[in-house]
């Protein structure tokens, strides 16, 4: 049976690898308090003992904002850290599986264009900065490494745009919405999807070119019209008491720590060429808006 370690299993696209894995391989699904990935002693231990086919690295600092004032936490996590796992894994000849972003743009690229995975990486904020660096080293010091960038993340686990939608609906008849940020929302559990089948050609051992792919949700929305199918969803379901006004909003009414990008349109092509695997359909992850509550 295949082993697979899953490092970050209490995050959102860690539940869900661990909810898609169990049962079906031989899984050591592992949340920070049991593995630090910081503690390179401890990474190298946990690897060369478990001796895993695949790392699937579901760790990372992702408090954007808050990583303006913490560049510290957001390097030792998000660049030594995943240092830690590929020179662990080049030890065994373990594949690693890196979960990156959107961030590592601009997001200057005009709203008509996409983001390829050859396009020049520009990161805007020090959690950008940190992720993109863990790019690097992933792929510096592990061989058989495969970079996932994605995007605009939510499920039915942990903190995010969906959850905090739905709770301000509660206490607010009024809510703003950024309007000038395009992107693409996607369901955690597809990512999760997508890694596993990444994970199953490695361990087929079948030819892939390891490497850098995108993979994210369709159609590209801003947060504006994120919000307002979260709130239709929740609104045909019977869960909201009144409908929230929404307001549209440009960027500079919402200020923030952290630089956001204006384009985080991700294409889609390569890893559906290299993998079969297609967009995430973040309109059906939304039909089952009475998880998220």
């Amino acid at each position: 049976m295949p082993r697979i370690l899953v490092t970050g299993s209490n995050g959102q696209v860690g539940q869900c690898l661990v909810e898609r894995l169990k049962d079906k391989v031989d899984l050591l699904a592992l949340d920070r308090d049991q593995l630090d990935i910081t503690d390179i002693k401890a990474v190298n231990h946990t690897i060369k003992q478990f001796r895993p086919d695949v790392v699937i690295n579901a760790a990372a600092y992702t408090a954007v904002d808050k990583a303006e004032s913490d560049q510290e936490t957001a390097k030792s996590i998000n660049v030594d850290g995943v240092k830690n796992l590929a020179i662990a894994c080049e030890e065994i000849s373990a594949a690693l599986l890196h979960i990156s972003t959107d961030y590592v743009f601009d997001g200057n690229k005009n709203l008509a264009n996409i983001y390829t995975e050859e396009d020049p990486v520009n990161p805007q904020s020090v959690y950008g900065e940190t992720k993109l660096q863990g790019e690097i080293v992933a792929q510096k010091y592990c061989q058989k490494t495969i970079i996932l960038r994605t995007a605009w993340v939510f499920c039915e686990y942990g903190n995010n745009f969906v959850k905090t939608m739905l709770r301000l609906a509660k206490t607010r008849n009024d809510l703003s919405i950024v309007s000038d940020q395009f992107g693409s929302p996607t369901y955690a559990g597809d990512i999760a999807n997508a890694l596993i089948k990444i994970a199953d050609t490695i361990i087929a051992e079948k030819s892939i070119s390891y490497g850098i792919y995108h993979f994210s949700g369709y159609p590209y929305v801003n947060w504006f019209e994120f919000a307002q199918a979260i709130f239709n969803n929740a609104n045909q379901d019977g869960l909201l008491d009144v409908m929230p006004n929404l307001k549209a909003i440009d960027t500079l009414s919402y200020p923030t720590a952290a630089k956001r990008p204006a384009n985080s349109k991700l294409s889609h092509t390569k890893i559906r060429n290299a993998f079969n695997i297609y967009p995430s359909n973040w309109q059906d992850a939304l039909k089952n808006i009475r998880a998220y509550i």
